[in-house]
């Protein structure tokens, strides 16, 4: 899958609640539901924006309620490097990874250990929330018109975590997978991720990928331990707070 074809499938998957043209830019209005619904990307990364064009974007972003943010995808370096040259910093480096199914669906589930549903039962609202992934974030889930559905990962017979999947070109994007801390080191992500490939293969999904914090080691070598690797990156640039003693 081509690098713009991610990135299509992530929209698809995790949906703004509403995309608006300033310029050569395209914004998102997130309502709330994190970065990646609220940054701003740019159409043709052949196109070398201009100050004006950047200026131009921040003041509809603020105009939103949201803080100036943009998505640096593969092919975006041009950009990149203009917006460092405005003091835009660097934040959130990101993976996505990925793999085939049909290679953690290998395992037949343990009895009762991953649900697959939707609507969410509201033990995994409440899993989410103590996560951070409260009302607004949960919204982009609802938002969501392509096939679709929740991960409950239960243990020992209780509630033990809560994720998200949904497909788009074939592939199965994984989200919000939290577990409960006392549930964890447990195998339980293990569990999780393989009920999501199971899913993945019942709706035709020939990949399934997830998105990792760069900085997340710990994240990065569990996926690698279950044969993903590393399809796509990306980052955000902001402005970087002035300080007021300069």
């Amino acid at each position: 899958m081509s690098a713009a074809s991610l990135f299509d499938v992530l929209d698809a998957t995790w949906p703004a609640a509403a995309y608006h043209r300033c310029g050569p830019f395209t914004l998102r209005e997130g309502q709330g539901g994190g970065s990646r619904v609220c940054a701003a990307t740019l159409d043709d990364p052949a196109y070398k924006a201009s100050a004006e064009d950047i200026a131009a974007a921040e003041t509809r972003m603020r105009e939103m309620g949201q803080q100036p943010l943009y998505m640096i995808r593969e092919g975006d370096a041009q950009l990149d490097t203009q917006l460092a040259s405005l003091g835009y910093g660097v934040s959130d480096p990101v993976d996505l990874l990925a793999c085939e199914p049909a290679l953690l669906a290998d395992r037949t589930l343990p009895r009762v250990t991953v649900f697959t549903l939707w609507e969410p039962l509201a033990i995994m609202r409440e899993i989410w929330a103590s996560a951070g992934i409260g009302p607004e974030r949960q919204a982009v889930m609802a938002r969501v018109t392509g096939p679709k559905t929740g991960l409950l990962g239960r243990h020992r017979d209780k509630p033990a975590g809560a994720g998200f999947v949904a497909v788009d070109q074939g592939m199965a994007m994984v989200h919000s997978v939290e577990i409960l801390p006392h549930r964890r080191r447990q195998g339980m992500g293990g569990w999780m991720i393989r009920g999501a490939a199971h899913w993945a293969l019942s709706q035709g999904a020939d990949s399934l990928a997830v998105l990792v914090r760069r900085q997340n080691r710990a994240a990065r070598e569990f996926c690698a331990s279950l044969g993903m690797s590393v399809v796509g990156q990306y980052h955000y640039r902001q402005p970087q707070p002035r300080d007021e003693h300069q």
